[in-house]
Formats: structure tokens, sequence, C-alpha cells
């Protein structure tokens, strides 16, 4: 009988906890939902493609803010996906979770870097695209099955292409 309370009290701590991360994972996305714009949808005609690159989402944060995970509308969790490159802008397609579009006159930046939305690498594996939606800056994350497709990506959407320069 002592040892049936014992694992009771365990499972309802253990259902606690994880309806307690539940709500405040609601009540993050309510409080963002008012801060950050609905991500834009992908245009029904993006162009052709440059560059594509399949693997991981790793998710979106506030710019800078690396455990700052935007979780409202659909955009907290990781997934597959791919990232597709079109003249204005990059496809973010995601399986079974909503896709957006990142307008190229948007990008702010991108980077490589280790760390992003709560997932620490101990290499810069992560292609970071610093991105303004509205009066907010955003980091997107990916995690590509190929590195080697890094440099295009940032040579790409580099600074000086960013502005106007050689695309």
């Amino acid at each position: 009988m002592e040892r049936l309370l014992l694992t009771l009290g365990i499972v309802v701590f253990f259902l606690l906890c994880l309806w307690g991360m539940w709500m405040g994972w609601r009540r993050k996305a309510r409080s963002q939902s008012a801060r950050i714009a609905p991500f834009p949808e992908i245009p029904a005609e993006p162009g052709e493609f440059q560059l594509e690159s399949v693997g991981v989402c790793v998710g979106t944060t506030t710019a800078g803010n690396w455990q700052d995970r935007v979780v409202t509308r659909g955009a907290g969790p990781r997934s597959g996906a791919v990232w597709r490159l079109h003249p204005d802008g990059v496809a973010v397609e995601r399986g079974g979770l909503p896709d957006f579009w990142i307008p190229r006159a948007s990008i702010t930046g991108i980077r490589r870097d280790s760390r992003l939305a709560g997932k620490v690498t101990g290499t810069d594996v992560l292609l970071v695209i610093t991105w303004r939606l509205g009066d907010v800056e955003l980091d997107t994350g990916f995690r590509g099955d190929d590195l080697d497709d890094y440099p295009l990506w940032i040579e790409k959407l580099s600074d000086h292409d960013i502005k106007g320069g050689a695309q």
C-alpha cells in the first residue's frame, strides 16, 4: 500500500510538471502573439529557387537572445524542413507545421552559430538568418543535412546581396 501511494504521488507530481510547462508555453504564446505579427506566407509564385537545403528547422528566437524561443502561431517546435532561396526571399517549408516566408528585404544578416532556441552544438552547425518582422527582429535557425551548403547561403544572402548588390 505504501509503495502504491508513493508511485501515485510521483505520477501526480510528474503530471503537474507537464501541466505547468504546457500552461507556461500557452502564456508565452499569448504574450508573443500581441508583440509579433503573423509570419508571412509563402507567395503563390515565389519564382525559381536558387538554392535548396534539407534539414531541421531549429526554431525562431528574438534576435540576439538565443533562448527566447518564439512559440506563437506554431513557430515553436523543431521540425524537419526544406529551405529554398528564391529571388525575393526564403521559403521555410516545415513538414506538418505552418510554412513561412522570410522576405529578402527584411533580412538583416546571416551567420553560422552553435546555439539557438535551446539547442547547443559544439561547433557552428546552425545556419541563422536574422530578419525583421514588423518592429521585432528575429533569428531563425536551420541545421542542414549538408553543411557544405552554408557558404553558398551566406554568399547569396550576404549584406552586399541584401542591399541590392550582385545577386
